[in-house]
C-alpha cells in the first residue's frame, strides 16, 4: 500500500462547507469528505459545476424515480469527472515559481521523501538529471480520494405520490448507499454516527466493497468511531459479512464541530493507547472472522488482512500535537476539519458568516440545543440562523417550514414522522403548553425549550448557495457548527498557508491562550458531567447514579493516564509541559468537588424523589 501523498485530511463538514472541497483540494494530493445527507443541495451543486465547466445539465425532479440516489451518482460522478480533468492538466504543467505543479510538492511536508525528491530537483544544475527528476516526481503523483459521508442516525423513510410507504432501500441512508455504490468513484465512504444495522447490511449488495482476488477494494469503508470496543462490534458486523473496514477514523467526543457524541468519560488519548496496545489482536481477530465469512459467501478467503488505518481527528490545533499523535500512538494520518472553515480555497462559508468567524471568542463557540435530534450541538452565537429563528418567535411565527424534512423523528402528534424545528410541530407543542396549569417562569422554561430548535438540514447548506451564488426558491439563513477549536484561529488563510501551520512551517494561531487538545477535551467533559448531572438532580435513580459513578471514575482513569504521557511530550517546552500537568490537576480538583457537590445533593433529591 502506497503512503499517502499529505498525513492530514479535511473530514466532512456539515452538509455544504465540504460539499465541493475534493474540487478545489484533490488535485494537490489531499483527502476530503462529501455529505450525502442533503440531496437538493447536491443537485445544486452538480448544476452549479455542469454550468461552470461546460458539461450538459439533465435534471433528476424528486417526482423521478429513485431520484436522491441517481442525484448523489450523478453529482460524484460529475466532481470524479472535474477532478481527474484537474490533476491530468496539473500534471502536465511545467516546473516553475507559481506553478500548480510547484504548489502540488511545496505543499507536502518537509519530512516527505516526494518533497525532499522536489527540493532535490530544484537544487540540481544538471539539466538533463532535472528533467529525469521531473519525470520521477510526475509518475509518483497522486489525486487526493473523493470520500463521503452518511450520517447514520438520518435514515428517514420515504413515501410515494400517494402517500405509500416505500421499501427500506430507498430510505435517505440506503438511498446515498447506493448513490455512491454504483458511482464512479475509488474511494471510501465513512459511516459516522454510530451502528445501523440495515444500512451495514444493505452494503453487502455492492461488489465494489468487497476486495477482489488480489486484495483491492475499489470502494472502501471506513467506520468513525469513539472507542475501542464500539469499533470491534462494528468491525465484526462488517466482518461476518465478508466486508473489511480499511480505515477506524476515531474522533473526540466533545473536542470537534457539528454534533456531539460524548463517551461515557472515556478520552481520546487513552482511546488510542488502547488502540495501539490491541490494534494486532484486533486486526486478527477480525480477519478470522472475514475469513470465515468470505469461506461461506464462496469467496476466496486472504491469507493476509487487508491493511487497517487508524487515524484521529477533532481539536488538533499545532505541528506539535499533530506529529505526537502520530508518533506516539503509531497514527496513520490526522483530520483537520474547523481551521478549514477559514479557509475559502478549501470550503464554503459565505462572506458574512466568514467574517462572524474571525471574530468568534471562546465565549462565542458554545454547544447548544438547537439540533432537531436532541443531540448536542456546536453553535456559533449570532449566526444567520439563529438570529431569524429568534425573529420569526417575536413575530409569532416560530419554526420552519420544513423544506427538505431530512431529520423528521417525532410522532407525538402526527403518524407520519416530522421534524421538531418544524412551525407545524412547534405550534402543535405550544398549543398543548397552553393547555397545562404551569407558573410563568416553568412555561417560558418550556416554550424557550420547543423554539430553541433551529432547521439545520436546511440552514447547514446555505452557506454553499450564498457563496456560489445559487438562485433557490426556498430562501434560507445559514447556520454553522464550527468545533471549540476555531477560538484560537482568527484570519482567512489560503490552502498553501493552512497545509504550512499543519506542517509547521508558519503559525496561524492568534493569540488566545490555547490549551492543550487533551486538556480541552478533558475540560468540555466535566462541564459536560456538570451540567448532566444539574439536568437529573430531580429524578435521580440507582440507574443514573452508577452512570455518573462509572462516568467520574472514567474521567479520573484518563487524567492518571495523562499525569504520566504528558513529560513524554518532547516536542513541547519544558514550561508548557509544566504547564499542562498544572492544567491537568486543576481538572482533577474540579471534578473531585463536582463528585462531592453531587453526593451531598444525591441524598436529599433522593429523598424528595421518594415523598
Amino acid at each position: 500500500m502506497k503512503p499517502p501523498i499529505h498525513s492530514f485530511h479535511i473530514p466532512v463538514m456539515g452538509t455544504a462547507f465540504s460539499i465541493d472541497t475534493p474540487v478545489k483540494v484533490a488535485r494537490y494530493g489531499i483527502h476530503s469528505v462529501i455529505s450525502l445527507v442533503d440531496d437538493t443541495l447536491i443537485e445544486q451543486m452538480r448544476k452549479h459545476y455542469c454550468e461552470k465547466t461546460g458539461e450538459p445539465y439533465a435534471p433528476i425532479a424528486k417526482q423521478d424515480e429513485d431520484y436522491r440516489a441517481r442525484r448523489i451518482t450523478a453529482y460524484l460522478d460529475l466532481v470524479d469527472r472535474i477532478v481527474q480533468k484537474q490533476f491530468a492538466e496539473l500534471k502536465r504543467s511545467h516546473f516553475g515559481p507559481g506553478s500548480e505543479i510547484n504548489k502540488y510538492f511545496e505543499m507536502l511536508n518537509d519530512a516527505s521523501p516526494l518533497k525532499e525528491k522536489y527540493r532535490k530537483m530544484l537544487s540540481t544544475h544538471n539539466p538533463l538529471f532535472k528533467i529525469k527528476l521531473q519525470e520521477e516526481l510526475r509518475a509518483e503523483m497522486r489525486p487526493g480520494d473523493i470520500n463521503v459521508n452518511i450520517m447514520t442516525k438520518l435514515d428517514r423513510d420515504n413515501y410515494d405520490g400517494k402517500g405509500n410507504k416505500l421499501g427500506p432501500e430507498f430510505s435517505d441512508a440506503l438511498s446515498a448507499l447506493r448513490g455512491y455504490a454504483t458511482s464512479s468513484l475509488r474511494s471510501a465512504i465513512v459511516f459516522s454516527a454510530g451502528i445501523n444495522r440495515r444500512l451495514y447490511s444493505y452494503a453487502e449488495q455492492f461488489k465494489d466493497f468487497y476486495a477482489d482476488a488480489t486484495g483491492d477494494i475499489k470502494k472502501k469503508i471506513i467506520l468513525k468511531v469513539s472507542d475501542f470496543r464500539s469499533s470491534f462490534i462494528q468491525g465484526k458486523f462488517f466482518a461476518q459479512k465478508g466486508l473489511w473496514i480499511s480505515e477506524y477514523r476515531v474522533e473526540s467526543g466533545l473536542n470537534c464541530g457539528g454534533h456531539l457524541f460524548a463517551t461515557d468519560g472515556y478520552l481520546m488519548g487513552p482511546i488510542l493507547a488502547e488502540f495501539r496496545a490491541r490494534k494486532e489482536e484486533f486486526v486478527q481477530q477480525l480477519h478470522a472472522v472475514y475469513n470465515k465469512a468470505l469461506t461461506l459467501k464462496n469467496r476466496l478467503p486472504f491469507a493476509q488482512p487487508h491493511p487497517i488505518k487508524i487515524t484521529a481527528q477533532g481539536g488538533i490545533g499545532t505541528i506539535r500535537e499533530d506529529k505526537f499523535l502520530r508518533e506516539h500512538y503509531g497514527l496513520d494520518g490526522t483530520g483537520w476539519a474547523t481551521p478549514f472553515l477559514l479557509c475559502p480555497e478549501a470550503t464554503n462559508v459565505d462572506d458574512v458568516t466568514l467574517q462572524k468567524l474571525c471574530l468568534a471568542t471562546e465565549d462565542d463557540l458554545y454547544v447548544s440545543d438547537v439540533s432537531p435530534l436532541g443531540i448536542p450541538f456546536n453553535n456559533l452565537r449570532g449566526s444567520l440562523s439563529d438570529t431569524e429563528k429568534d425573529a420569526k418567535v417575536l413575530h409569532h411565527r416560530a419554526g420552519s417550514a420544513c423544506p427538505k424534512g431530512h431529520l423528521v423523528s417525532n410522532t407525538e402528534f402526527t403518524s407520519a414522522p416530522i421534524c421538531t424545528a418544524s412551525r407545524q410541530y412547534q405550534k402543535l407543542k405550544i398549543d398543548q403548553l397552553n393547555t397545562l396549569s404551569v407558573g410563568p417562569e416553568e412555561y417560558k422554561t418550556r416554550f424557550d425549550r420547543i423554539v430553541g430548535k433551529a432547521c439545520i438540514c436546511h440552514d447547514l447548506g446555505e452557506s454553499a448557495v450564498a457563496k456560489n451564488k445559487i438562485q433557490t426558491r426556498v430562501p434560507g439563513f445559514p447556520a454553522i457548527c464550527p468545533g471549540p477549536n476555531l477560538a484560537y484561529f482568527s484570519r482567512i488563510a489560503t490552502l498553501k498557508e493552512m497545509a504550512d501551520h499543519i506542517y509547521g512551517r508558519i503559525n496561524l494561531l492568534n493569540d488566545t491562550p490555547r490549551p492543550n487538545m487533551f486538556i480541552k477535551e478533558l475540560r468540555m467533559y466535566i462541564d459536560y458531567l456538570r451540567k448532566d448531572i444539574e439536568k437529573s438532580l430531580e429524578n435521580l435513580n440507582g440507574q443514573k447514579a452508577r452512570y455518573f459513578t462509572e462516568f467520574k471514575d472514567n474521567l479520573l482513569e484518563g487524567i492518571a493516564y495523562y499525569r504520566g504521557l504528558f513529560p513524554q511530550m518532547v516536542e513541547e517546552s519544558l514550561e508548557f509541559r509544566a504547564k499542562t500537568l498544572t492544567e491537568l490537576e486543576e481538572c482533577r480538583q474540579k471534578l473531585l468537588r463536582l463528585a462531592d457537590d453531587y453526593a451531598k445533593a444525591f441524598i436529599p433529591a433522593q429523598a424528595l424523589a421518594a415523598a
